[in-house]
C-alpha cells in the first residue's frame, strides 16, 4: 500500500473528529500535493474554513508541480497579506506560464512588496527567473545589478536567463563576476559555449575544465554539459577523451 491509499484511510478514518484541526488539514493536504493528488488536496483545502498561510503555500506549490500555474496565481490573490514564500511560488508561476500577462503580473507585485523582501536571496533569485524567463531582460539586469548581496543562486538565474535569451556572450562574461562558482554556474557556463560555437567559446571551456575539481565530474548533468559544449565547439577528440576516461 503506497503513502496514498494510507493516507486516504487515515482521512477517512479521522475526517469527522479533526474536521476543525488545521494541523491535520494541512498535513493531509500535504500529502495529497506530494503524492500528485492535487484533486482531493484541492477538496480538502476548499473544506477548510480557517487556512493558514503555511496551507495556500502547499496548494501553490502544488498547482506550480503539476503545471497548473494558473490556479497558483488565482490562488495568490485570495491571500490578505502574502508572505516571502507565497510571492517566491507567484513569481515561479509567472516563470512557468512566460506570457506577457505574467510578465505585467511579476512588474505590479514587484513593485509593491516591501524592499525588505529583496533580503532574501531565494525570493530575489525566483523573481529575476521570472524576469528572465518572461522576456524582460533589461528590467532583470537593473534590478540584478541594484542588489546589494548577491549569492550565486541569483548569478545562475542570469545567466540561465541570458542562454535561454540567446545572450550566451553575456552569460560567460557574468560567470567571470562570480568569486567562487559552483556546479551549477559552470554548468550553465558549459551550456553558454555550447550555444555560441565558437573558438574562443572552446577556449573558455578548456579553460575552465582545466580548473574546476575533479569530483565536478561526478555530477552527471555537469559532466554531460561539458561533453555537449566541446562537441557543439567542435572538439570531438577532446570530448571522446572525456567520455572514456570518466
Amino acid at each position: 500500500m503506497g503513502d496514498l491509499q494510507r493516507g486516504k484511510i487515515i482521512h477517512n478514518l479521522i475526517a469527522s473528529k479533526t474536521k476543525n484541526d488545521i494541523h491535520v488539514s494541512s498535513t493531509l493536504i500535504h500529502l495529497y500535493v506530494h503524492c500528485a493528488d492535487i484533486a482531493s488536496a484541492q477538496s480538502l483545502f476548499d473544506s477548510t474554513k480557517n487556512k493558514t498561510p503555511a496551507m495556500y503555500g502547499i496548494m501553490m506549490k502544488g498547482f506550480i508541480k503539476n503545471k497548473q500555474a494558473n490556479k497558483a496565481i488565482a490562488l495568490f490573490n485570495e491571500i490578505q497579506n502574502p508572505n516571502d514564500v507565497h510571492m517566491l511560488l507567484l513569481f515561479n508561476s509567472c516563470a512557468q506560464l512566460k506570457t506577457k500577462e505574467a510578465l505585467d503580473l511579476v512588474k505590479k507585485i514587484s513593485k509593491q512588496i516591501p524592499k525588505s523582501f529583496y533580503s532574501n536571496p531565494h525570493l530575489l533569485t525566483s523573481l529575476l527567473d521570472a524576469l528572465m524567463k518572461c522576456g524582460d531582460v533589461a528590467h532583470a539586469e537593473a534590478l540584478f545589478y541594484s542588489s546589494k548581496e548577491k549569492v550565486l543562486s541569483s548569478y545562475g538565474a542570469m545567466m540561465k536567463g541570458y542562454v535561454d535569451n540567446n545572450l550566451s556572450e553575456k552569460a560567460i562574461d557574468l560567470f567571470n563576476e562570480v568569486e567562487n562558482p559552483d556546479e551549477v554556474n559552470i554548468n550553465l557556463l558549459f551550456n553558454a559555449c555550447a550555444q555560441l560555437k565558437t573558438k574562443e567559446a572552446l577556449d573558455v571551456v578548456k579553460e575552465i575544465s582545466k580548473q574546476i575539481p575533479k569530483s565536478f565530474y561526478s555530477n552527471p548533468r555537469l559532466l554531460t554539459s561539458l561533453l555537449d559544449a566541446l562537441m557543439k565547439c567542435g572538439d570531438v577528440a577532446h570530448a571522446e577523451a572525456l567520455f572514456y576516461s570518466s
